[in-house]
C-alpha cells in the first residue's frame, strides 16, 4: 500500500479518537441518570473551577495590580518625593511587592494546589464508578460480555493470590506511569521537535489515565491493557488530542486548573464509549495497511 493511502488510515484513526474525546453528550446523559455523578462532577467543577481558577483571577487582576499601586516602581508614582530621594526606597518597594505575592503562593495556592490534587484523585474515581454504574453495567455482565471475547479479560486467581496480583499490578502501574511521564517531561528539552512530541506522548498518557478507571472496573490484565494500547495508539493519540490541546498554552498552574476540570468529563466520554472495540474488530483491516503495533510503553516498561 502507498504512503498515501497509509496516511488516509492514520488520519482517519486519529479523527475516530478525537470524535470520540468531543462526545460530551455522553456526560449530560449520565449526570442525567446519576445523581450522585451530577453532584461529583459538579464538586469538580467548584473546587477546580471556581476557587482553584477563581483564585488566580484575584491573583492576576486583583491582588498584583493593588501591590503594584501602592509599592510602585517609579518615582513619579511615589507620593512623597522625599521617599523617592532615597536610594534604596524603589528597591525595598521591588523587594515588599516579590515577598508578598510568594507570601499568597506559601499560603494559600500551594496548599490548595496539593488539596485539589488528593481531593480530585479521590473524586475521579468515584465518577468514573458512578458514571460505570449509570451505563447500566455490572461485574457479572462484564465479565459475560468478556467471555465471548477474549480479547482483553482473563480470569484471574481468586483469594489471597488474587489480591496480592491485584495490588502487585496496580504498583507497577504507577511506577509505569511515572517513568513515562518522566519521558514527557524530558522530551520538552528536544530542540525543535520536542513540544510536538511532547504533545504527542501527553496525549497518549492522559488517554491512557481515562480509558484506565474503565479497564478497572472490568478487571482488565495489565499487559492487555498495554498491548492493546500499543496496538490502537493512533486512535488514543487522538482521544487525548483534545484534553492536552485546552491546557497546552497556559501556565502549569492554569493548565492544571483546566485539566482538572476537563479530566473527569473525559473519564466519562471514556466510560461510555463502544469505539474501542470497534477498532478492535477491524484490528486486522487496519494491520493490512500496515498500521502495527507501536511500542509506547517500552523503556517505561523496562525501567520499570
Amino acid at each position: 500500500m502507498d504512503v498515501s493511502a497509509k496516511l488516509k488510515v492514520a488520519g482517519i484513526l486519529w479523527l475516530k479518537g478525537v470524535g470520540e474525546a468531543c462526545c460530551l453528550h455522553r456526560v449530560l446523559i449520565l449526570c442525567i441518570r446519576s445523581k450522585r455523578l451530577l453532584i461529583r462532577t459538579g464538586q469538580c467543577f467548584l473546587l477546580n473551577g471556581f476557587i482553584f481558577l477563581g483564585s488566580i483571577f484575584v491573583l492576576n487582576s486583583v491582588v498584583i495590580p493593588a501591590l503594584w499601586w501602592m509599592l510602585p516602581d517609579q518615582c513619579s508614582q511615589i507620593v512623597s518625593h522625599k521617599l523617592c530621594d532615597l536610594g534604596g526606597t524603589l528597591k525595598f518597594y521591588s523587594f515588599l511587592r516579590l515577598a508578598l505575592i510568594q507570601l499568597f503562593y506559601v499560603l494559600w495556592f500551594y496548599p490548595l494546589y496539593v488539596f485539589s490534587i488528593v481531593l480530585s484523585t479521590i473524586w475521579y474515581n468515584d465518577i468514573a464508578k458512578y458514571g460505570y454504574a449509570a451505563m447500566g453495567r455490572s461485574k457479572l455482565t462484564v465479565e459475560k460480555d468478556s467471555s465471548q471475547n477474549n480479547s482483553s479479560h482473563v480470569k484471574g486467581p481468586s483469594g489471597l493470590g488474587g489480591v496480592m496480583i491485584g495490588i502487585s499490578q496496580q504498583v507497577y502501574s504507577i511506577l509505569l506511569l511515572s517513568v513515562f511521564f518522566l519521558e514527557v517531561y524530558a522530551t520538552g528539552f528536544i530542540p525543535y521537535i520536542g513540544k510536538l512530541l511532547n504533545f504527542l506522548l501527553l496525549s497518549w498518557m492522559y488517554a491512557y489515565y481515562c480509558f484506565e478507571y474503565k479497564w478497572n472496573f472490568n478487571e482488565v490484565a495489565l499487559n492487555r491493557r498495554l498491548e492493546y494500547f500499543e496496538s490502537h495508539w493512533l486512535f488514543f493519540a487522538g482521544f487525548g488530542s483534545p484534553c492536552v490541546l485546552a491546557i497546552f498554552f497556559f501556565s502549569p498552574l492554569v493548565s492544571y486548573g483546566i485539566m482538572a476540570i476537563l479530566f473527569p468529563l473525559f473519564v466519562l466520554t471514556a466510560t461510555g464509549s463502544e469505539s474501542e472495540q470497534e477498532i478492535s474488530f477491524e484490528k486486522h483491516k487496519w494491520r493490512a495497511t500496515g498500521v502495527e503495533r507501536l511500542p509506547i510503553f517500552y523503556v517505561a516498561n523496562k525501567v520499570s
